[in-house]
This record gives C-alpha cells, sequence and structure tokens, in this order.
C-alpha cells in the first residue's frame, strides 16, 4: 500500500530470514495515525525512490537503505550467477543438498556477512523489528542497545574432560542464555537476539563459537580430542581474548619488543652450489652459464622465543607448547607500527622492499648488504639464510684494499682481498669478472657474491690491467695514468707515482728541449719536433718508435 511522502509516517528497518539466504534486512516507509503511531500502511522504500522521503530520512538512513538494497536477492543473483535465470531457480541449484556449489555458497555468505556487519553498525537509534510470516514488517518491535555486551569464556579441565562454557553480561548483568528463542543474526562478528534486545559484543566474536551455548549451558571436550580442540579452538580463543578464565591448563603472556630478522634465499637457482667454481681449487671448474637470478629478502620479526613474519596477519599469535599431559598457551602481542617502522628503515637503506619482502639481482643484494652491515647491526637487524637449504651464502665483510707503484714501465698492481677470513687473489678476481662471473666457493663451501660496487667502483681496473711473467703479476699500463689518477680521488687506491707523471695530469703539449751541448749542426723543424719527440718517451720512461725516411 502506496504511502504519501506528504503525510507523517516513519522509516523502520525489518529484520526476515531468507529461505536460502540467512537473515536480510528490508526498508519500509509506514504511515503514522494522527496520534503519531505506526499503522499497518507501508511500503518498501530504496535508493530509487528514497529521495521523495528525504524529509524524514537522515545521512544514516539513505547508508542504511543503500546497504540493504546490496542484500537484496536479485543483488545477489546478478552478483553471483554466470547465467540468465530466475531466482528461485538459481537459489534452489545452488543450494541443493546434494549437487549445490558449495564455493558459490561460502561466497555469497561471506558477502552477506560483511553486509550485515555493516547495517548492524548502523542500527543504533533507529526502529528495527521482526518481520511476520505474512510479510508484515512491524510485527515485532526489537530493541537495539546503545552499549556492546561482554563475553568471558571458561574453560576447566580435568583428568577426564574439558568443560567449557561462556558467560555473557551486559551492563553487569547475566544475559538469559541457553534460551531456545535466542538466534545469531550475524555470526561474523557475532550479532544476537536475546528476548527481542539486540546484542553486538565489545571485542570481535565468532558466533560459531557461540551457537552451541542457545542450546546448552556446556561443552565436554573428551580427553581423546583434547589436543586437537587445544589446538584448532582454544588457540585462536586465547589470541582474540586476553582475559579467558581457565583452570588445569597455564595461559603466559609475554611481552617483548621486537627483534627485526632479514632472511636472505635464492630465489632462482641456476647452479648448485658444488658447481660454483672455487678459487682455492688447483683448477678451478669453468662453467659456460651465465650466472642469473636473484636474492630473496624476507622481514620477520622475533618476540623472544616466538618468530613472526612481516606479512602475518594479526596483532596477537598464540602457540600451544604440550609438556607430558599437561599444556602451555603462550600468548605474544606483536607491535605492528614498531615492525613497520623497520621495514621503512629498510627502505631508507636503499633495500627496495615491498611490504615485508623485495627479491634483487645477486651482486646487488649483496653489495648492498656489504655496504651497509654496520648500519643493520647498529639498527638491531639479525642477517640469517634458511638453514635447510644446501646452498648457503656468505654474508660476512668483503673488503677490497689496492695500492699501485709505478714500475719501469708500468704500475705493479697490490691488492688484498678478503671475504671474512678467506684472502682472494686479484688475478683470479679478475679472471671470473672478465667471464662475467659473480660468484665462486669458499674453502668453507659458502657461496661468496662479488659485490656490484666493485664491479663498478673497479670495472676499468680489472677490464684494463694485464698481466706479467709466469707468476702472472697484475699491471697497468703507463697511458692508462687517468684511470689511475680517478682511483686516487674517488679514494678508491693509494696509488705511488713519481712528480713527473702527476705532471702529465695537466700536459698541454710537448715542451721545447735543448739540443746535447755538443751537438754541432742545425736542426730542421720537423727533425727538431723529432727530438722533442723522443726526449718526452725518454724522460716518462714510455717506449715509441720514431720513423723517417728522410735522414
Amino acid at each position: 500500500m502506496k504511502v504519501s511522502a506528504s503525510q507523517p509516517f516513519q522509516i523502520i528497518y525489518s529484520l526476515y530470514q531468507h529461505e536460502y539466504l540467512g537473515y536480510l534486512f528490508e526498508s519500509f516507509i509506514v504511515h503514522l495515525d494522527e496520534k503519531g503511531k505506526l499503522t499497518y500502511q507501508h511500503q518498501n522504500i530504496s535508493s530509487k525512490n528514497a529521495r521523495e522521503f528525504s524529509r524524514g530520512l537522515d545521512a544514516r538512513d539513505f547508508e542504511l537503505i543503500e546497504l540493504m538494497d546490496k542484500m537484496s536477492q536479485d543483488v545477489i543473483l546478478k552478483k553471483f550467477s554466470t547465467k540468465a535465470m530466475k531466482p528461485n531457480e538459481f537459489f534452489a541449484k545452488t543450494y541443493d543438498k546434494q549437487k549445490g556449489n558449495e564455493w558459490v555458497q561460502e561466497e555469497i555468505e561471506r558477502y552477506l556477512e560483511t553486509k550485515r556487519s555493516e547495517v548492524l553498525d548502523k542500527l543504533k537509534g533507529k526502529m528495527l523489528f521482526e518481520m511476520g510470516n505474512d510479510g508484515e514488517p512491524t510485527w515485532k518491535r526489537l530493541d537495539v542497545l546503545d552499549k556492546r555486551a561482554q563475553i568471558l569464556f571458561h574453560f576447566r579441565k580435568t583428568a577426564d574432560s574439558t568443560v567449557y562454557y561462556p558467560t555473557l553480561t551486559y551492563e553487569g548483568k547475566k544475559m538469559d542464555i541457553p534460551n531456545p528463542a535466542a538466534y545469531l543474526v550475524c555470526k561474523n562478528p557475532a550479532w544476537m537476539v536475546v528476548n527481542g534486545k539486540l546484542y553486538g559484543f565489545e571485542r570481535h566474536v565468532d558466533g560459531k563459537k557461540l551457537l552451541p551455548f542457545l542450546a546448552k549451558k556446556n561443552v565436554v571436550i573428551p580427553k581423546n580430542l583434547e589436543e586437537t580442540y587445544y589446538t584448532r579452538f582454544i588457540a585462536p580463543l586465547i589470541a582474540s581474548f586476553e582475559d579467558i578464565d581457565v583452570e588445569g591448563f597455564e595461559i603466559v603472556k609475554t611481552d617483548y619488543d621486537p627483534h627485526p630478522l632479514l632472511t636472505l634465499s635464492e630465489l632462482q637457482t641456476t647452479a648448485s652450489a658444488s658447481e660454483a667454481p672455487s678459487l682455492f681449487d688447483e683448477a678451478p671448474k669453468e662453467r659456460a652459464d651465465d650466472e642469473t637470478g636473484k636474492i630473496f629478502f624476507d622481514l620477520s620479526f622475533k618476540y623472544g622465543k616466538h618468530r613472526f613474519r612481516g606479512e602475518a596477519f594479526g596483532t596477537v599469535s598464540v602457540s600451544m607448547e604440550k609438556k607430558e599431559s599437561a599444556y602451555v598457551f603462550h600468548r605474544v602481542k606483536r607491535q605492528l607500527e614498531a615492525e613497520k617502522k623497520y621495514a621503512q628503515t629498510l627502505i631508507k637503506l636503499g633495500l627496495p622492499l615491498k611490504g615485508f619482502r623485495v627479491a634483487v639481482d645477486k651482486a646487488h643484494a649483496f653489495s648492498w648488504l656489504n655496504e651497509n652491515r654496520v648500519n643493520l647491526l647498529n639498527l638491531g637487524f639479525e642477517v640469517s639464510q634458511p638453514e635447510n637449504r644446501d646452498k648457503k651464502y656468505f654474508v660476512g665483510k668483503a673488503v677490497i684494499e689496492l695500492e699501485v707503484k709505478e714500475n719501469i714501465d708500468w704500475f705493479d698492481i697490490h691488492a688484498k682481498i678478503r671475504f671474512g677470513e678467506y684472502e682472494i687473489s686479484f688475478k683470479e678476481l679478475r679472471k671470473l669478472i672478465l667471464k662475467k662471473k659473480v660468484e665462486f666457493k669458499l674453502p668453507n663451501g659458502e657461496i661468496a657474491i662479488i659485490p656490484e660496487a666493485w664491479l663498478i667502483k673497479y670495472g676499468d681496473l680489472f677490464a684494463m690491467s694485464e698481466t706479467q711473467g709466469d707468476a702472472e703479476k697484475p699491471v697497468l699500463k703507463k697511458y692508462h695514468l687517468n684511470l689511475l689518477m680517478e682511483l686516487q680521488e674517488g679514494n678508491l687506491a693509494k696509488v705511488h707515482m713519481s712528480e713527473r707523471l702527476k705532471n702529465l695530469r695537466h700536459f698541454t703539449g710537448i715542451k721545447d728541449y735543448p739540443v746535447p751541448a755538443g751537438f754541432q749542426g742545425s736542426l730542421r723543424p720537423y727533425q727538431k719536433a723529432g727530438y722533442n719527440w723522443l726526449r718526452f718517451l725518454n724522460e716518462f720512461h714510455y717506449g715509441g718508435c720514431l720513423a723517417d725516411d728522410m735522414g
């Protein structure tokens, strides 16, 4: 029956139970009589016609109407049906006890539970009714309570069994359960109706944990199911509720500061540890393949002896320890903001975390580790690797110290290259780099990675250096003077050279040298230029050849 927007009216909300979808809500406009009381004259209201009655609605009413529209069976049909069909046909097929689609059922329930929770959170101060079997929207008034109820779970463990029951209170008074007339409107989180009153709870409660107690006072867990029940039921409950009344087992609540643990592992492997070349064997194995793959960084946190991945959900975690026939539950409260700050610190240090994880090219990964070792230590980070991996990487300190000394015809390269306690020769490292290899095996079996920073800073030196003699002594020809100057200015090497060579840095041309005192005769200009060239080569100990077929 249509209600006139020009006449007195009241918006009300009605709760009813759908055959397949559980509890749903509908919004109605109800005509008021001359005394301002509800009449039987009403009409359904939706987002399509709500504006017509805007003078009697507030912002929350419009939100509730829109939410309830999204719970209608027509919307559910459109959202979850892959074929065009009528609602009755779709629901009968989806919820068939023998051939029904359980996955779709779960998705619909998850969707509706979210909407129910949103609606129930907004109903305070509104008129809510149970709908009658004849569709009358104002059949029975429900009292939407202003405050939230409290719940306390009790566990009593004996030698034979464990008894479990909850105590529900509202403003200090116990609620009347078990009660055959009580029912759950929403399970996640729990909202329940008892004696015409709608209760929500201060803490998030899974309604499935309350459902048994609408019909009975307690649940008895037999001894043979004890451990399974404790693990699957009691541990999550302890995580959700700080206060639980227990007898017969122990709950240990611990308060730790998080200790950051940065774990690294290989994301993609092209060769096992046994295939990596060793610079300490007499005849290292040659490998033709280019090394690829990345190092995976994963930030987790230790709280005492407990460890949590950075991406793990939940502010509280509970683990169960069994000591003979006794049980101890360890309840650890995490500091999520502190964990986020540790992740942000790593990002500031140059590790491009996404959340709490990232994959980085090998050379860059170990270069970053080597450069930030002291920072990580000072900031409290621990760097580790999985214990169950065959391939273990060297994560200690890698150092390269270079000293270059001038010789007659070249510069001698003296290098100290250390990975932890192991020293590597310049010539062997040079061979690896020239073959585009970045990893090799240390005597202790760990795999060392040449830091990317070394490849950038010393790449030209490795490429331009040569070897002399049977001992393959590393040397650098003198015409690479500018390279040495750059290394010296960048504090990458100690360079020893004569003042003559240093002056070449500012060379503008060959000077005019005087001819020997005993020289008789005169030189033509091109002959004098050749003489100056040879004197220049001699002064700087360079080799050269002046060819002249004119005398």
